[in-house]
């Protein structure tokens, strides 16, 4: 059976003139098909909804000012700094523990009131949550489940104003960020192969890593 031809979308795209508006848009372009009246209501959210331009404005006099001379960790002083954000919320795992502490240090030295919830808070063992036996690391020891949703209410509690996730396991994270109250930022994301670097499995998935690409491993 032959393959559906995929929907034209932005990672067909070899142009990108929606960036700079120096080249020709493609055929079948989501900037060329877009409803004028849609376009138009995201961007009045952008001027009026006030959470949304502070972060935004902030986000791109972050970039404006600083791009290429701060690390992440830098960018996100600097950035809650501008919008205004002094308590930030760290969703960290646990196997980050002490990199999550480090970067509280870090947010203390720059004035903010930092409150961090590892992400194995409850120690609820993951069976009495639902999750099969032999899902489990170590079968006949107890394992706490990942807690994201906990760690969410938690920083809730505390008032944070900005979320900072600290290398939650893929997922887990999807349920931090659909739970937490204030808006979230990365500072880790986790891979357990690649040192937390996920794009280097995209840079070498043409030479040192094309298993990437196995058709078997699906």
């Amino acid at each position: 059976m032959a393959k559906q031809k995929r929907k034209f979308s932005c990672s067909e795209c070899g142009t990108l003139n929606c960036s700079k508006l120096t080249a020709t848009f493609p055929e079948g372009c989501l900037t060329t098909g877009l409803d004028p009246e849609e376009l138009e209501e995201v961007v009045e959210l952008y001027r009026s909804n006030p959470l949304v331009n502070k972060i935004s404005c902030s986000a791109a006099e972050v970039e404006g000012t600083y791009y290429g001379k701060l690390t992440r960790v830098e960018e996100i002083a600097a950035f809650a700094r501008l919008a205004g954000f002094k308590r930030i919320g760290i969703a960290s795992c646990v196997g980050l523990a002490n990199e999550a502490r480090t970067f509280v240090r870090f947010l203390e030295s720059q004035g903010f009131e930092p409150f961090s919830v590892l992400c194995k808070v409850g120690g609820v063992e993951k069976t009495e949550a639902g999750i099969p036996r032999e899902h489990k690391i170590k079968q006949d020891t107890h394992e706490s489940i990942c807690n994201p949703i906990l760690q969410a209410r938690l920083l809730a509690r505390q008032k944070t104003e900005l979320n900072v996730v600290v290398g939650l396991c893929v997922g887990h994270d999807s349920l931090f960020i659909a739970n937490s109250k204030a808006p979230v930022t990365y500072l880790v994301v986790k891979d357990r192969v690649l040192a937390h670097n996920p794009v280097g499995a995209l840079y070498t998935g043409g030479s040192y890593y094309k298993k990437l690409f196995d058709e078997n491993k699906r």
